[in-house]
């Protein structure tokens, strides 16, 4: 039997909670895992974009892999990005002390890298990191994109490669990279990053998606595993246009993090609707489109 891929399903990439003061808000990020340890989904991404990365400190990331790990069952990855591979490798190494299951990582950015650079920077990081790594391609970001070439290369030489988010919003790129991937090595998980994308990721042959709304809906996404896994077509179908429409939240307001948030803070009551972000905060009518679209 064909070795199958590992950790797929729904993941969701989770916010970070911070207080009144701008610090984490630990207590916050508990009651926001408690209800994602129930909801069925599969894994729980930490500190990806959604969970502002970019605007955490060295040492708030390492506590944050200490202290995310206790407060949950479910399978967890630790996003280790950053310009500064020494700090990724510390980073790497206190995930793999509390029990992560694998880390994840963008391509350099800032300075726009070539296809040869990708592939000597990943080759030369899968030496250090010292367990199993996703890629994570977001070329809105990064200035680049891991193209399914190289990454079938990658994936056909680096055995601790085991996957890819690919949050580009390009149907035809995600079942290329699923199509490529497979040839070289049929457990090479390829996860989507855009919500909407999950049914036709998983009838591409990919493994499923890690979405921002599993912060508000994680039990919607579970259920659209369960169906598919069921073979139940039908109500696929209809949680797959249930998605579609609460896409429109990714068009409330100027900053999508803020928004994710402050519809978990107004429907859950779980925790601010700060972010590090300026200028997000939404207005009382957009507030008002928020509440319509989840109700």
């Amino acid at each position: 039997m064909a070795a199958q891929p590992e950790l797929t399903g729904v993941w969701c990439p989770s916010v970070t909670p911070f207080d009144q003061h701008n610090k984490l808000d630990i207590d916050a990020l508990g009651r926001h895992f408690a209800r994602l340890n129930a909801s069925g989904i599969d894994t729980l991404l930490l500190m990806g974009s959604i969970g502002e990365f970019a605007s955490l400190t060295q040492q708030e990331r390492l506590m944050l892999i200490r202290e995310a790990r206790q407060l949950s069952p479910l399978t967890m990855v630790a996003n280790i990005s950053s310009t500064c591979v020494p700090d990724m490798l510390q980073l790497a190494e206190a995930a793999w002390e509390n029990g992560y299951d694998a880390v994840m990582v963008l391509p350099p950015y800032y300075y726009g890298q070539t296809q040869k650079q990708l592939l000597s920077y990943f080759k030369a990081l899968d030496k250090q990191l010292g367990g199993k790594w996703f890629a994570y391609n977001f070329p809105a970001r990064t200035g680049c994109d891991l193209t399914p070439a190289l990454v079938a290369e990658l994936a056909a030489e680096l055995p601790q490669f085991i996957g890819i988010k690919d949050t580009m919003d390009c149907l035809s790129h995600n079942r290329a990279l699923i199509e490529e991937t497979k040839k070289v090595r049929p457990d090479f998980t390829v996860l989507s990053g855009y919500d909407e994308y999950l049914l036709p990721n998983l009838l591409a042959g990919g493994a499923g998606v890690i979405s921002g709304l599993n912060n508000i809906v994680p039990e919607l996404f579970a259920e659209a595993m369960h169906a598919w896994r069921a073979g139940e077509l039908t109500q696929l179908a209809q949680i797959q246009q249930r998605i579609g429409k609460l896409m429109a939240i990714y068009t409330i307001g100027d900053d999508f993090v803020t928004t994710i948030k402050t519809a978990v803070a107004r429907k859950y009551d779980s925790m601010s609707s700060h972010s590090r972000n300026y200028g997000g905060e939404l207005t009382v009518e957009q507030c008002a489109e928020l509440d319509r679209l989840l109700m």
